[in-house]
């Protein structure tokens, strides 16, 4: 969905106060980098709340397994026997990790996150224009779970609400971290559980999060995060861009061209804005030859 021109106010005070939102703007959308945020105590975040959300949402739209993980898995890890809410409530001893996707399919979170998106979206479309399709996703993890090493389509900011985690990023776009064919996997259907590699961790950067802190994550960045020693509880604030749209369409159209034998050179980060591909990707769309 396009996020509309006004939202309802869902926040009684602004959660991104002016400099959080001025670093924001100084770093956005290619830098990582720690905000402020006041959302720490909000009662939709609530361990209670959240079980009743997982209760409320479609199992598509639920995912939970077992946190005593390695940072690289291959494929989905395994089931942890418990339910949705069983796992949230229980996740102090758990040994597991959750995440709720798309809670704004629920009104009173959906009212929440585009509360908080409005606080920034002038700050977003200065630099890439309309925000588009907002997505919400709650993380719900025992204590020292890990959630392994991987990467997101979308632009994200992580709001840290409830005890600690660490998160190690590793620059987008940089092939010693994920080829390129490992992006146009995902793109193209596949997972986004990436490979990895031991010799990666000299070259990562770490971000301790804390309550009241957030961290901006940028488009396909590889991560993997480490829970603290108490539960967790995160908030993640999506959207995308047209930019991001237009780098997902040139890595769908270069797995084209690889599976037809060629070497096709990878889709610009920002401000390289990836017109050409995408329009050809967009008309064979159109035509009915992609596929997708």
């Amino acid at each position: 969905m396009n996020a509309p021109a006004n939202f309802a106010d869902a926040l009684s005070d602004p959660v991104f106060d002016a400099a959080a939102r001025a670093r924001f703007a100084r770093h956005y959308p290619e830098q990582p980098h720690i905000l402020r945020h006041g959302l720490t105590h909000h009662p939709l975040l609530e361990i209670e709340a959240l079980a009743g959300l997982a209760e409320r949402l479609p199992l598509a739209s639920v995912e939970y397994n077992r946190g005593d993980l390695p940072i690289g898995v291959d494929g989905k890890p395994g089931s942890n026997g418990l339910t949705i809410a069983e796992t949230i409530r229980q996740v102090a001893e758990a040994e597991s990790w959750a995440v709720l996707k798309n809670i704004e399919q629920v009104p009173e979170y959906r009212d929440l996150l585009l509360g908080l998106l409005e606080e920034i979206r002038p700050e977003i479309e200065a630099a890439t224009g309309a925000m588009l399709t907002p997505q919400g996703f709650v993380f719900v993890s025992s204590p020292n779970a890990v959630t392994p090493y991987h990467f997101d389509p979308e632009h994200n900011i992580l709001l840290q609400i409830r005890g600690t985690k660490t998160m190690t990023q590793f620059p987008a776009g940089d092939t010693r971290f994920v080829p390129d064919a490992a992006h146009e996997t995902y793109h193209s259907g596949g997972p986004r559980e990436l490979q990895w590699d031991e010799a990666f961790l000299p070259h990562g950067t770490e971000f301790p999060l804390t309550p009241g802190e957030a961290l901006f994550v940028p488009v396909m960045a590889p991560h993997f995060v480490k829970n603290g020693p108490a539960p967790s509880v995160s908030l993640s604030i999506t959207w995308r861009s047209e930019w991001s749209y237009r780098e997902s369409e040139a890595r769908i159209l270069n797995a084209m061209l690889r599976a037809r034998g060629f070497s096709p050179k990878a889709p610009g980060r920002f401000p390289r804005q990836n017109y050409a591909k995408a329009y050809v990707f967009r008309v064979l769309r159109k035509l009915g030859l992609t596929g997708t």
